[in-house]
């Protein structure tokens, strides 16, 4: 290898050449890799919401000191899923009619909002007027759901397709 001359900047092409293959070889085997992650990362998310989703059911079942939803579902099954968590598991809960008692044994009365339901849930018999309880995070969620009388959820699909 010759010592350059005085003002000779600059790499050699075999210098140029090398450095073009290592990085040719690191994205050979980082690219598909990527690839992989990218995929799981979503089922982990659907697989994520479905079971906070699942918890927030049981939650809001213990909390209301329910063993079963009310009876209007079909076969024992929601009938629609729904990615909505302001109308699921429960919206349909008439308060005096099937939401009777709050857990504090004080009877709902009509101003209270309908439904056993998992976003702004009102769990207090006091006309409307407490703050309302949020079992999820968010109203919306990217997966769609069905719930049977027990409780038990069943994703439909992961808003993930």
């Amino acid at each position: 290898m010759r010592l350059p001359k005085r003002g000779e900047k600059g790499f050699t092409l075999i210098e140029l050449l090398i450095v073009v293959a290592i990085l040719g070889v690191l994205a050979a085997v980082v690219i598909p890799n990527v690839g992989r992650f990218i995929g799981r990362g979503e089922d982990e998310a659907a697989d994520t919401e479905f079971a906070n989703v699942q918890s927030a059911v049981v939650a809001m079942m213990t909390d209301n000191q329910l063993d079963q939803l009310p009876a209007d579902f079909v076969d024992g099954t929601v009938i629609v899923a729904t990615g909505n968590m302001s109308n699921f598991p429960h919206a349909t809960a008439a308060c005096t009619t099937v939401k009777i008692k709050d857990p504090d044994g004080t009877a709902y009365t009509a101003s209270d909002k309908d439904g056993y339901i998992l976003y702004r849930h009102d769990i207090k018999s006091d006309n409307g007027t407490a703050e309302l309880v949020n079992y999820v995070a968010t109203e919306m969620t990217k997966g769609t759901y069905y719930v049977d009388k027990l409780g038990t959820v069943t994703q439909d699909s992961t808003g993930y397709e």
